[in-house]
């Protein structure tokens, strides 16, 4: 499977419309010939919790979201990619509820991680729990045997409930590799042509570890379920918050990874009106990346920009986006935090808003994404330049909400019609059909006041320069076919 360098576009199977029926007319009528990269579908299994994130079973599409039919559907036009939540599945999934009725007894027994299957001695000391990156409490709940009353303490890695509706799996089983290879066959059945892998940098379970990226281990999964997919002519997109310098690694073992350091830079050059950081960066990153400015979760801080920021300027830009409307995602480990007590994860908001609802701002940080070496993805909501919504959180427990809005068909017959999106799909438009995207990438030293990158593929070369000071002007000048040298105003 061959991935496109042309625009993706990110959506639940709800967010576009109402379901999955409903989002193929939407991209028939008012996104036709847009997302040619493809559509990343979040999470349209049935689920018991965190949107999708804590799946019952990959072999059916939720019922109120539609059917395979309608995956295959939009597959017949788009690269359609889902996710495969590796670490984890659904406390409600079949192999999860057979497990609490028989106990060890269950067929799927040795599908989960009992803390004795990893400490015999009865859990990790102190000493290693403080060692771990956490994303809860505690890693692991407790759970009763309906069958003798036992109480089993098992992994859970993530969740906002207790105990956890997401149970993690001991990828070492072999009723793991057979879920796996029944699980990945069903999608390349229904035309999914990029799987991403979901939360994979928590795989690996080891006493005396992080339990995150463990090497050599990780890589030893990722060489076997990396020769699964290509045996069923499926991409794999690697999902990885860590330090830029883990993304490093896997690009360097040729795997597909996420920009998740892109987001923060863009947004700190273009809040501080200073390209220094952004241009240091563009210098030393893999190409072979999937980029991203906004996404179901937030902005990532910590780990992804881990020795990328400086401390002062990250409250600083934290402040500014909380005046703005945002939330905050912060780290659950004092290990892992800044010595200064600095601790977000990640910053929850639409992108749109984050920028103050600049046109012209959020136009080039967007301009910047597309110029930058990789698969551009845009979330639907950024695509629509959405605002924050502040009205969900009024009942939603979940600060991620803020960004999370459903838009109806009415609402986005309107949206649509904004100037500011109208200038982004022109700019998407570009990005997908100008051929120097897939030729040689060179950033320009220029005074930190300017952004100036350039793509070169034979005669055709195409530049991107953008004036931080002056209302982020931002030009685009490019060669046509006849050979002339045209500029417009993104």
């Amino acid at each position: 499977m061959t991935i496109k360098n042309q625009v993706q576009l990110i959506t639940y199977p709800d967010s576009l419309g109402g379901d999955l029926k409903v989002l193929h007319r939407v991209l028939e009528t008012h996104f036709k010939e847009v997302f040619k990269g493809g559509i990343h579908i979040l999470p349209p299994f049935p689920s018991s919790g965190d949107r999708g994130f804590a799946p019952l079973t990959y072999l059916e599409i939720e019922p109120v979201f539609g059917a395979w039919e309608d995956i295959k559907r939009i597959g017949e036009k788009y690269n359609v990619l889902l996710d495969l939540m590796v670490n984890h599945i659904s406390a409600k999934s079949i192999y999860f509820q057979d497990f609490l009725n028989k106990g060890r007894k269950s067929e799927f027994a040795d599908l989960f991680l009992p803390v004795e299957k990893l400490w015999p001695d009865g859990g990790p000391s102190h000493q290693e729990l403080e060692k771990l990156f956490l994303r809860r409490e505690n890693p692991y709940s407790d759970f009763t045997i309906e069958g003798n009353g036992e109480t089993i303490r098992v992994w859970t890695t993530f969740g906002r409930t207790n105990p956890s509706e997401q149970i993690d799996m001991d990828i070492n089983s072999e009723i793991f590799r057979q879920l796996i290879r029944e699980f990945l066959t069903g999608f390349s059945q229904n035309k999914v042509k990029i799987v991403r892998l979901d939360a994979v940098g928590y795989v690996i379970k080891k006493p005396g570890t992080s339990c995150f990226f463990v090497e050599p281990e990780i890589y030893q999964f990722l060489d076997w379920i990396a020769e699964l997919a290509r045996s069923l002519d499926i991409a794999l997109l690697l999902e990885v918050h860590d330090c830029y310098r883990t993304q490093f690694k896997l690009a360097e073992h040729g795997y597909w990874i996420y920009d998740f350091i892109l987001p923060y830079t863009v947004l700190h050059t273009l809040v501080n009106r200073n390209s220094k950081k952004l241009i240091e960066y563009l210098k030393i990153r893999p190409h072979r990346q999937f980029t991203m400015l906004d996404c179901h979760d937030g902005v990532p801080v910590k780990p992804d920009v881990n020795d990328l920021y400086d401390s002062a300027d990250a409250h600083r830009l934290v402040e500014i986006c909380l005046e703005r409307g945002s939330n905050l995602s912060l780290i659950y480990s004092p290990e892992h935090r800044d010595p200064d007590g600095f601790d977000v994860h990640q910053i929850c908001g639409t992108y749109y808003s984050m920028l103050g609802c600049d046109d012209h701002a959020y136009l080039a940080a967007r301009a910047i994404q597309f110029f930058t070496p990789g698969v551009p993805q845009v979330y639907y909501v950024g695509l629509l330049a959405g605002e924050n919504d502040l009205e969900v959180l009024k009942y939603a427990k979940d600060g991620r909400e803020i960004n999370r809005h459903n838009y109806t068909l009415e609402e986005i017959q309107q949206e649509v019609k904004k100037e500011v999106v109208q200038r982004l799909l022109n700019l998407i438009r570009f990005r997908n059909k100008y051929p120097a995207f897939d030729g040689q990438f060179s950033v320009v030293d220029s005074e930190d006041e300017v952004v100036h990158l350039v793509w070169q593929k034979g005669e055709k070369q195409c530049w991107l320069k953008i004036n931080l000071v002056e209302d982020y002007q931002c030009i685009i000048k490019y060669i046509t076919d006849e050979g002339q040298a045209v500029e417009y105003q993104v």
